[in-house]
């Protein structure tokens, strides 16, 4: 356990968390909203710090981020704990568990040993993943940090809650970013995910603003964010707001957790929401969770060839060259883009 950074102390011994956009106001011996940060005795402490739930190597495609490095692996860590509470979670069985200081849960380990492990893959980068990892930041910066001295790359995958003093902390130290703008409503945030919509939509111009490069998710859930009027909104939030060369990733919507009342999303809906992310003007829209569908492919912009062509999480393909498509040399948004096939 750490001292939580980013806090201030109010009166009575409580304290006011300032990580997310929740801002909770934390009374002695209670907890966030994240079951992950403790008022003890008028200190913030971080009950995850260095406590791991998930250590492994991935495709990088799978976090979904397909323009850092394609084709490479990617060590991948979480810890226990979410800011959100999502009724459609689908790693809730870790994202929803509280710290047990009697019963500790996942394993003990140390940014070093985190980054030696990466290295140790052959991993390109570090992704912090799986449950939301702003809950757990000092120990993600601390790893950052160290990931970047060593030549790894960093990302975060996250649903974007997080406040402009957080990201001024850690943007030095992250490449990439997959923010998951869940819907474009309100009435969703607060219903579905307990949260609210503005501070998403201010962290993600906020990331952008401060160099982050940024993939977007949407899964799309039947008669709940799928209307075109509002996956319209959302791809023309993402093309003024973060520019055209952001990738946008549309997932495919599975019964589970608390919403097993909904139908998965129909292939029609994916496929017509992918064609208006590029009528937006948009120019890497994919689809994911389709089988065998011609959305995981990277197109290029210039002569619509297919650059860099997918199956799963595997690359078949790649037609880059130093950033650029080898048929008429259009610059290929992203890092180290050229890709290595398997």
């Amino acid at each position: 356990m750490v001292e939580a950074l980013l806090y201030e102390r109010l009166e009575k011994n409580a304290v006011r968390c300032n990580l997310c956009s929740h801002r909770c106001t934390i009374k002695e011996g209670r907890r966030g909203r994240c079951s992950v940060r403790e008022n003890q005795g008028g200190t913030l402490i971080s009950l995850v710090y260095g406590r791991l739930v998930a250590a492994a190597s991935d495709p990088v495609e799978k976090k979904p981020i397909w323009h850092l490095a394609p084709g490479s692996l990617s060590f991948s860590v979480a810890s226990v704990g979410c800011n959100f509470s999502c009724s459609f979670c689908q790693n809730a069985d870790i994202s929803q568990l509280a710290p047990d200081e009697n019963d500790p849960t996942g394993i003990t380990a140390t940014p070093e040993s985190v980054v030696d492990q990466a290295l140790a893959a052959g991993a390109r980068s570090i992704a912090f993943t799986y449950t939301e990892p702003t809950v757990a930041f000092e120990f993600v910066l601390d790893t950052a940090r160290l990931a970047r001295e060593k030549g790894l790359f960093t990302i975060l995958v996250t649903n974007g809650y997080l406040t402009f003093e957080a990201i001024d902390l850690l943007a030095p130290y992250l490449t990439c970013a997959n923010v998951d703008l869940k819907a474009f409503t309100h009435d969703f945030y607060k219903r579905y995910c307990r949260a609210s919509l503005e501070p998403v939509k201010d962290a993600i111009l906020y990331l952008k603003q401060k160099g982050v490069f940024l993939e977007i998710t949407t899964l799309l859930i039947p008669d709940l964010n799928d209307s075109m009027d509002e996956i319209d909104q959302i791809a023309r939030f993402i093309a003024s707001g973060t520019g055209p060369d952001t990738p946008w990733h549309l997932s495919r919507f599975y019964p589970t957790y608390r919403m097993t009342d909904r139908p998965p999303t129909p292939m029609e809906t994916i496929l017509m929401a992918r064609d208006i992310g590029i009528k937006a003007g948009l120019r890497y829209v994919y689809t994911g969770n389709l089988p065998e569908n011609t959305g995981e492919n990277t197109f290029c912009y210039g002569c619509g060839r297919a650059v860099i062509q997918r199956s799963g999480y595997r690359l078949v393909t790649v037609d880059i060259k130093d950033n650029r498509c080898i048929f008429c040399g259009t610059y290929i948004d992203g890092i180290d883009i050229d890709g290595q096939t398997s």
